[in-house]
């Protein structure tokens, strides 16, 4: 069982800590309306439960797994349905349930054995507001404990290294997703705008009962230059390059992939694509165990350095202003349960880590932007790419 062979990892390198862990909370879309809910990724990581409000508490003293049911009304049940214990006990392999009324009760009991409790602390530097639920558990847990921590990093660094039933699920997710990439390239001439190609996406994710694990990215032409673009509204001209960044989660876990496609494409606009076809072809080869993350990006830079100098970009290697004009995200991220998993801010890249590579050229004057991606396995003999299946060809 996926999750309970989590919670035993942690247990190992937590050394008897106590950890308790929040969901996320439902929050408001508009009016009488909630945001569609996604679960807080650790949580989930640690629990398989997909409802909001729920706590875990683990006792890495005892080895013990404690879930807390939240209070919910009536109307709310018989609106949107609530899982048994049964259930919630077989997904999770927990050895307890209780209720949220009995919660301040078992914090107090269990502060008379552990000073301190580690959490997830609120995460910060976002551009948007965060959801309440960790804000909350934080206080609360300040008023029993003597300390609080934060153990966002340990779950990080556990996370990063892939189990082969968490590799099975990304397998899964870059099938679905490949497939669905396929399916639209073959037709693509005969979609005219880009609300069309996510549609056929769109279909074909849902009918391998998967959903999208992000929001899809269909731009074509000077929309590509807009990193995360998502209005997919408008018209696609013979011309036009299409940038398309689409990933299915499947069994929890994300595909993220990225091709640049044209009906009838340019001159300079094949030789803006060989450009970040060759670079990431280079930086894929780059990755393999042992390899320091600090020497892969500074040899990743000076891939793209090299492709923009053949393309007339870039005069001079030192000017990262530049550079960073012309490649503005960073070269790659982890990748899991999240499109955008941490690394737990690991020095060097291990067996079992999943890494995207997504270089990337935009020319917002020539109204150019293109974005190869694929994820890449680290194991112990060099790389593996899990999207290999799909062409990088225009």
């Amino acid at each position: 069982m996926l999750h309970q062979q989590n919670r035993e990892r942690l247990y190992k390198k937590a050394n008897g800590q106590l950890l308790i862990l929040t969901a996320y909370d439902m929050v408001q879309l508009s009016g009488d309306m909630e945001v569609p809910f996604q679960q807080e990724s650790s949580f989930w990581w640690l629990t398989g439960i997909t409802e909001s409000g729920w706590k875990v508490i683990i006792d890495g003293a005892r080895r013990h797994t404690t879930l807390v049911r939240p209070m919910r009304s009536e109307v709310d049940i018989i609106f949107n349905g609530e899982a048994d214990d049964l259930t919630v006990k077989t997904i999770s392999g927990a050895d307890e349930i209780i209720s949220a009324k009995d919660f301040e009760v078992y914090l107090r009991q269990l502060h008379r054995k552990h000073a301190v409790v580690s959490t997830i602390k609120e995460p910060s530097g976002y551009e948007f507001v965060v959801n309440p639920a960790q804000r909350t558990l934080w206080g609360q847990l300040s008023r029993v404990f003597d300390a609080v921590q934060d153990c966002t990093k340990l779950l990080a660094e556990l996370r990063a290294i892939k189990q082969p039933e968490e590799i099975a699920r990304l397998e899964r997710a870059f099938a679905v997703t490949t497939q669905a990439f396929s399916k639209v390239r073959d037709k693509l001439d005969t979609l005219n705008t880009e609300y069309e190609i996510e549609a056929e996406f769109s279909y074909h994710i849902r009918r391998q009962n998967a959903h999208y694990a992000y929001t899809p990215i269909v731009a074509a032409g000077s929309n590509a230059c807009t990193l995360h673009y998502a209005d997919n509204t408008s018209k696609v001209h013979a011309r036009d390059m299409i940038l398309i960044d689409v990933g299915a989660r499947v069994d929890g876990y994300s595909a993220d992939l990225t091709r640049t496609y044209c009906r009838r494409p340019t001159k300079r606009q094949k030789e803006v694509h060989s450009a970040v076809e060759e670079a990431h072809r280079q930086i894929i080869e780059l990755l393999k165990p042992g390899t320091s993350v600090g020497d892969y990006i500074k040899a990743s830079d000076d891939i793209m350095k090299t492709a923009l100098e053949k393309l007339g970009l870039l005069e001079d290697r030192d000017d990262q202003a530049a550079y960073r004009n012309f490649f503005p995200h960073a070269i790659s991220h982890g990748l899991g349960v999240d499109p955008h998993d941490s690394l737990g801010g690991a020095r060097y890249f291990e067996p079992g880590m999943v890494i995207m590579v997504e270089p990337g050229i935009y020319i917002i004057d020539e109204g150019i932007g293109m974005r190869l991606e694929d994820a890449i396995l680290i194991t112990e003999e060099g790389n593996r790419n899990l999207s290999a299946s799909l062409p990088t060809s225009l």
